[in-house]
Formats: structure tokens, sequence, C-alpha cells
């Protein structure tokens, strides 16, 4: 059943008809009117092959209502028709100057009811306002929303239990209060809710209506109880409810008064054609929104347990497996063999690992969406904000620890120098990989999907990083695929480190006598085609840098173009 469009006060818009919805007429406060006409909405639809595909244009709405229209929230390419408010166009900024309560709250469910409405308030609130004056706004809104008895609970996730779903909304519509909009939008806000719930939120609703509120609301096919709150007697006729209801107020005061107000507003009105403009305002500076997003980033990792502990927890584990495995590597040829199994082992670790970042972006891809339309933060203070998080906690520190428990355990090369060119390596070949995780998962939706293609790429580069075929063996088609391989790159710069410099002897017998047979690590190097020089060792490093920098640059970009409007 298609949504139904609710406005309090029983203003209710008939197929071509231009309606008001300003929501209270006796009330001492004065809602902003919002006033849509000859709405019509069309898209671009793409159809048959790619050498014969065709475009049509397949009209959507036809002189009709639609929310997402009507909060300035749908792409403006095939949109006209007119939204007023209070007689005037709507300001290219109008999504950042109204709220929007969209159907699935978008709330941070690992911090509690008031640090969520304080984030809010400390972006949405221009600076001019002190802190002291927005701390009072959220106790004011946190008493009058009924959230005083959870303010200081975890909203919740679906590993952390926190509250009801009716506080859950009553949050999120909190969320777009605390600047005080001139009109409020909200998306079947009884979605998920049981009756008794839905019943508390529209409750809720109405009394800010009576306070002076401008709400306009959608919700499907509502129950009988929640129609009532448009009128509290209906007709008993034997037509539809929705009939009856139509019936009611047009027999109404209120219809009256909307009718008049709306023949003053469209007198003398010229509707245009052209795509309307869409803007972004910030009531913030770039530095202010970096350290509100940084901050809150963080203290959802810090209390994501399965992201940050159990992530360092596997990473110790699995140090201690692998340096028990390569124990104590000699300096003969099995050496070499334990020395590159563990070296490729623990760079292409190191790629595999960066896997889990593929879902930076993806879960909170509608929080994101929804917070930069309303002009919370912009893209870049979002991107930097989720890199550093990700790249300091979830990259840095393991794989500092991992390097320190498997290169001392193996026996690696003991020197200061030799151990922080190989840490260096490690983290590296982290940055490099993570980056190129985040690059292709930025524009995705399904982290299954990045996973599989992501997954396919690094094994293709593991066949190219240097151990399970001799490169310079491969055919000059083919060879060039190693200079995209991140695990290659990683590889040889740990190689040369661990080589260079070592002895590798072994007892050979020769015609009855024992003999020392001797090779040094530069002799392997060479077989393996690998330039060991000083430019040899660093020219690994500055490839990884170059690749990490092209990697974020597209990570950014397809954040930066995702599809934002509905």
């Amino acid at each position: 059943m298609a949504d139904t469009a609710v406005q309090l006060t029983g203003v209710r818009d008939e197929s071509r008809t231009p309606v008001s919805t300003r929501m209270s007429f006796s009330s001492p406060r004065r809602g902003a009117t919002v006033s849509f006409h000859s709405i019509n909405y069309s898209v671009k639809m793409k159809s048959g092959f790619l050498c014969k595909r065709k475009l049509t244009q397949k009209n959507i709405l036809i002189e009709l209502k639609f929310l997402d229209v009507l909060a300035a929230r749908k792409d403006p390419a095939g949109l006209s028709g007119e939204v007023l408010i209070d007689g005037a166009p709507q300001p290219p900024n109008f999504k950042c100057l109204s709220g929007y309560v969209v159907q699935d709250d978008v709330v941070m469910g690992t911090l509690t009811v008031r640090e969520n409405l304080c984030f809010s308030a400390a972006l949405r609130l221009p600076k001019s306002i002190c802190q002291l004056e927005k701390d009072e706004k959220v106790e004011r809104l946190i008493q009058e929303l009924g959230l005083s008895k959870v303010a200081d609970s975890r909203v919740g996730t679906q590993l952390i239990r926190g509250v009801s779903g009716g506080e859950r909304k009553r949050t999120s519509i909190g969320m777009e209060l605390i600047f005080d909009p001139p009109v409020l939008f909200l998306d079947e806000p009884t979605t998920g809710l049981d009756a008794s719930t839905a019943n508390s939120v529209l409750m809720l609703l109405k009394r800010m209506v009576n306070s002076g509120r401008t709400i306009i609301l959608s919700i499907h096919q509502p129950r009988y109880s929640i129609y009532q709150l448009d009128e509290e007697q209906l007709s008993s006729s034997l037509k539809g409810i929705e009939d009856r209801l139509v019936e009611e107020y047009k027999n109404s005061t209120s219809y009256k008064q909307t009718k008049s107000e709306l023949e003053r507003i469209v007198q003398g009105q010229e509707y245009s054609t052209r795509p309307k403009s869409r803007t972004i305002t910030y009531s913030t500076s770039s530095c202010h929104q970096f350290n509100w997003v940084l901050r809150r980033t963080f203290r959802n990792l810090m209390l994501n347990p399965q992201t940050s502990f159990a992530q360092m927890g596997v990473m110790i584990l699995l140090a201690l497996v692998v340096g028990a495995i390569f124990f104590g590597v000699k300096k003969n040829s099995s050496g070499i063999q334990n020395r590159m199994g563990a070296l490729f082992f623990i760079t292409t670790n190191q790629c595999f690992s960066s896997i889990s970042s593929a879902e930076l972006f993806i879960t909170e891809r509608k929080l994101f969406v929804h917070e930069y339309i309303s002009g919370y933060y912009r893209v870049s203070v979002y991107f930097l904000s989720k890199i550093l998080s990700d790249v300091l906690t979830l990259r840095t520190i393991p794989a500092i620890i991992f390097s320190c428990v498997v290169y001392w355990m193996i026996g690696l090369k003991s020197t200061a120098e030799a151990f922080f060119i190989f840490l260096f390596s490690i983290v590296l070949v982290s940055y490099t990989a993570t980056s190129m995780t985040l690059a292709i998962s930025a524009d995705q939706t399904v982290v299954a999907i990045a996973n599989i293609v992501i997954n396919m790429i690094f094994v293709f580069m593991m066949i190219f990083s240097g151990l399970l075929v001799n490169l310079p063996s491969v055919a000059d088609w083919l060879n060039w695929l190693k200079y995209l391989s991140i695990p290659h790159y990683g590889l040889v710069a740990v190689e040369i480190n661990e080589f260079i410099g070592l002895t590798l002897c072994d007892m050979r017998n020769t015609s009855g006598l024992e003999i020392q047979v001797c090779s040094t690590g530069k002799d392997f190097l060479s077989e393996q085609g690998i330039d060991y020089s000083t430019w040899g060792l660093w020219q690994n490093h500055l490839a990884l840098g170059i690749m990490t920098l092209i990697f974020l640059i597209i990570a950014y970009l397809k954040l930066r173009f995702i599809k934002k409007f509905t």
C-alpha cells in the first residue's frame, strides 16, 4: 500500500490541489508555511545493449506530493514545480535548514542518548553559541522528549543492548530539533514500532504541533487511532476512513483557513521549470567539525570490542603461532627457505588483514549521507577522521605488535636498524593494502561483494610477490604485473633488509670429506633478480607510498561523488 502523507492539524493534499502544511493556526508560536504546487518528477532510464543503448524518460510523480521532494532531498534533475516556504521559493540550502528524520534511525549506537544530542548540537548550532548554552539546550530537549531516564544509556547496536525502539526514535527526532528547524519532516516514524510505542511517538509529535512547530510526515498503512489525531470526532459514515477524513476536513475551519492562505500564496505566482539548485551550508568551521567527528569516531571504535580488542587479540595469537613455527631460523640452506616462508607469510598476512577495513564506509553509509546532506560536516572531514582512526588503531598498533613478536621469535637479523626497517616496511604494506581496500569499497553498498573483489586482487598480487614463482623467468608480457603487486614491494624490501650481510653455510660430503660450503645473502638476492642496492631497498617504500596516496585519492573521490540524493 502506498505511503500516506499526514499533516497533524488535518491538512490533506489532493492530487492536483496545492496544499499548505502550516501546523497550528491558533498556537502562540507560528510555524513555517510549506506549500507545494504542480510537483512533477521524472528520471532518465537506460535500456538496451551497450551498442544500442537508449535513454528514455520515465515520469515518477505527476502533480503529486513526495516527502523527499518537499524536504529538498531528491535529485533536482528531472524535478519541476514549486515548493514554497512562507510563500517564498525554497532556498538552495533548505535541506540544511529543515529537520529530516529518516525511516531507519541513523544515530551512533555506541554512544549514549546525551552524547548523540551533544554531537548534533556541536555541529549544527553556530559557534557564536557558547558550549554552556548548547549543553542547556540539550538538557531541555531531553526533558521535552521524555528521555531523562535513558539519557546516559547507549542507543544500542546489534551487539550492544540499548534503549527501546520508541526512545531511539525520539533520539532521532531530538537530533533534528536541536537547532530549532522551521520545518520538521519525518519519513514513516512508526515503522518497526509496536502499536503502543507508535502511538506515543505520534502523541509527542502532536504536542510539538500544538506548540507551533511545522511537522510533515508520511505513514505507511496507519492505524485508525493514528488517523484520529487529525480530528477528535469522526462521522460514523459507511465510507472508508480516508473518505470520511477528507469530508470532515473539508467542513472544518482549518480547511477554510488553509484554502484562504493558499489562494493568497499562489496569487500571481509563476512556477519555474528550470532545474532546482541544491547547496550544502555549514554552521561550523572545518577544524571544529574535524575535532568532533574524530572524537566520535575514536570513541565508537573503542566501544566496539569486535573491531578493536578482538582484532588485537587475534593478531597477537597469530604472531605467537607464526613465531613458534619459524622459531630460531638457522644460517644454512634450510634457513633460506624458512626465512623466505616467514617473510612471505608476514607480508601477505598484512594484505589480507586489511580486508576488514572494507566495511569502514559501507556500514555507516546511511549515517554519513544523512549527516552530510544535513550540513553536519564536510566530506573531507569525515574521510580524514575515518582514515586516521582506522589507520592508527586497527592498522598501525596491530602491525607493530605483530612485528615485535614474530621478528625476535623467528630470529631475524638482530640489529636495531634492521628491525626498524622491517617494522617500517610491514606497516607501510598494511597502509597500502588498507588504502586499496578503501578505494575499492568506498562506493559499494554490500560488504560481501567488496570482500570478494578484494580477495581476488590480493590472490593475483600474491602470485607475483616473488616467492611462488621466480619473477625473472616469467614472460615479459606478464612480468610487468609485479609492479602492481603490493606484497611484491613489501617482500623485496624485507628480503634485502634481512639477507644483506648474511652468510649461509652448509656441510656437504664430497668424496668422503665433510666440506663447508658457504654463500652470501647477496648471492641469493641476485638469483632472485633483486636489486639490493640502497636505492633498490628504498624504491619499494617509495612505490608503496605512491600507491597509498593514489588509492586514498580514489577512495575520497568515490566518497565525494557517491549518490547522496534518493
